[in-house]
């Protein structure tokens, strides 16, 4: 998969995207068929145990890039560019151009970034925006675009985005219905995740959708798999075989 196969989706058929900061995880679903892999900084919460995106580090991001890519052979792979690391163009530039050398073959910025997003085009690296809820610089986790004025910047910005060119828009966590509008006025395709089913694709969390945070069960989300039982459930049976002695028994042992 790359960015022209990707764009020429829009209105043929749905595009997939998912999460993933590991080798293993990233060549389980690049070989079920996804379409782009992204590599986002919600690894802060999800693997690096942070209550939100805003600690994560160039450094995390490389990394976990790094192995990501080493996973998927046809998705396309996309960094997250973490707070702080395109405050200016300049600043911008040099951090995407270590993402695009860990594996990367875009990378997404969130919000309105109009300088950094022209540099990095320009230098000819592929942008995925990102409008609706910042996780990054946001004080509350809640919809946004809710109010008219709200709304309209939204759109706005996308307009903005599509025209300065890049290939791809994540709306985050707004109106089904505006999310619809911007979806049909940009060429760009627009990835939803609690926006709706208008958009041009979807993405979830990957350890949202398998269920491994019991309890965590946001309106945007649908869980595929019960992951934290099952796994809860596995080191209960290996503890209880080894302190019986059933594990391990001739049969996993050497002679």
């Amino acid at each position: 998969m790359n960015i022209d196969e990707l764009k020429h989706l829009k209105g043929v058929r749905k595009v997939t995207m998912l999460t993933a900061y590991d080798h293993r995880m990233a060549r389980i679903i690049d070989r079920a068929g996804l379409d782009m892999i992204l590599v986002g900084d919600s690894l802060g919460i999800v693997i690096l145990g942070y209550s939100d995106t805003k600690h994560v580090t160039m450094e995390d991001m490389v990394r976990h890039t790094q192995a990501v890519a080493r996973g998927a052979e046809s998705a396309l792979v996309v960094a997250d560019m973490p707070i702080g690391s395109y405050e200016s163009p300049e600043d911008a530039l040099k951090n995407a151009r270590r993402l695009i050398d860990a594996g990367a073959e875009a990378v997404k910025l969130e919000g309105y970034c109009s300088q950094e997003v022209r540099a990095l085009i320009s230098s000819n690296i592929p942008v995925m925006g990102h409008l609706g809820l910042l996780p990054q610089t946001a004080e509350e986790m809640k919809v946004r675009g809710k109010k008219a004025e709200e709304a309209e910047r939204i759109a706005a910005d996308a307009l903005e985005l599509d025209e300065l060119g890049v290939f791809s828009i994540v709306l985050e966590c707004i109106p089904m219905k505006l999310a619809r509008r911007i979806t049909e006025s940009v060429g760009a395709l627009t990835i939803g995740i609690g926006a709706g089913l208008y958009c041009d694709g979807q993405v979830l969390v990957i350890n949202d959708l398998l269920g491994m945070d019991r309890g965590y069960s946001p309106k945007h989300l649908k869980v595929y798999v019960n992951l934290n039982s099952i796994v809860t459930d596995a080191v209960q049976r290996y503890m209880k075989d080894v302190r019986s002695g059933r594990f391990p028994d001739d049969k996993h042992s050497f002679h």
